[in-house]
């Protein structure tokens, strides 16, 4: 095998970590928001818990976050829960971060 299959070989182990690490982060991310939404919603930690799993679900409908966001901003304004979607987005990205560490770290 020549350095440079090695180096092909390198970068495709790395790519495909990385995929897996985002999409680990993405479905942490929405399990901590079905966690904050649920609160919000007034839910018991059963409830929340089964709500969370829910949250994860939704990102199966369609790439990207369209889904998880008509979700949980159809369920918090049904609830009665003021929130813009602007707003959520912005809870989205803070989660985000959250669970990016929280995959690096391996928890």
């Amino acid at each position: 095998m020549s350095s440079f299959d090695k180096r092909e070989e390198g970068f495709e182990r790395k790519y495909a970590l990385d995929e897996e690490q985002k999409f680990k982060a993405e479905a942490r991310r929405n399990k901590l928001l079905g966690l904050w939404a649920a609160e919000k919603l007034g839910m018991s930690a059963d409830e929340a818990t089964a709500y969370a799993k829910e949250v994860v679900a939704s990102d199966f409908e369609e790439s990207g976050d369209a889904d998880v966001v008509r979700k949980v901003l159809g369920d918090l304004t049904a609830k009665g829960v003021a929130i813009a979607e602007p707003e959520l987005r912005v809870k989205m990205d803070e989660l985000m971060a959250a669970a990016v560490m929280q995959v690096k770290a391996g928890t």
